[in-house]
């Protein structure tokens, strides 16, 4: 187990895998204001988290809100859900 403090300071240097790993344990805890920090920091992996929690949700808007944030795969998956695509990408 990875101390807090040490992920958070190594991520402030730049390490994304310590960001990764950041959103996992924010998105093991449900923390989506954490995650979505970690978005505005630039982690696609907190992004892809997101997305499928929105698309499991079926969130529409939160898509929205993550496609313009720059996450392709909202982008997609809204586009899917819209035209109507119930399968599971």
């Amino acid at each position: 187990m990875h101390d807090y403090d040490t992920l958070r300071a190594l991520a402030d240097e730049g390490n994304e895998t310590a960001l990764d790993r950041l959103a996992d344990l924010a998105d093991g805890r449900g923390d989506l204001a954490e995650l979505s920090e970690l978005l505005d920091e630039g982690s696609e992996h907190a992004g892809r988290l997101l997305t499928r929690r929105a698309v499991e949700n079926r969130d529409l808007r939160e898509l929205q809100r993550l496609a313009d944030a720059g996450s392709d795969d909202a982008g997609n998956e809204l586009e899917r859900l819209l035209r109507g695509d119930s399968s599971i990408s």
